[in-house]
């Protein structure tokens, strides 16, 4: 079992949430997230004073996802993210880390049968 993290351009995520239950992906976390890498933020104009802001505003996805479906999110996630044909910075990146163990908390179920 892996569990992916995607951040994300908030303006992918209902395309991202589509896609993924084409496939059997039908659970994820979606947080709102500001950061920043090489975008380095932008100016922006609040009542006639112009200021500059580091952080830009992101969704972050957490889906857990057996082995066997890894690579079909992964490679679902990078074409439905990416922005155009080359992408472009600030369209995200995608982490996948391992999970050693997951349980349903209403019947206790364990491992990839909780997902």
């Amino acid at each position: 079992m892996k569990l992916v993290i995607a951040v994300i351009q908030p303006t992918k995520l209902n395309a991202i949430q589509q896609t993924l239950a084409k496939i059997g992906i039908h659970g994820m976390t979606v947080t709102d997230a500001m950061g920043y890498a090489r975008q380095r933020g932008h100016k922006e104009i609040y009542r006639g004073y112009e200021y500059k802001t580091n952080l830009l505003r992101k969704v972050a996805l957490e889906i857990a996802v057996s082995d066997d479906n890894l690579e079909a999110v992964i490679t679902s996630l990078e074409e439905v993210a990416r922005t155009s044909a080359k992408g472009n910075i600030g369209d995200g990146k995608i982490f996948v880390l391992p999970i050693d163990d997951a349980v349903q908390i209403n019947d206790g179920l364990r491992g990839q049968i909780a997902l």
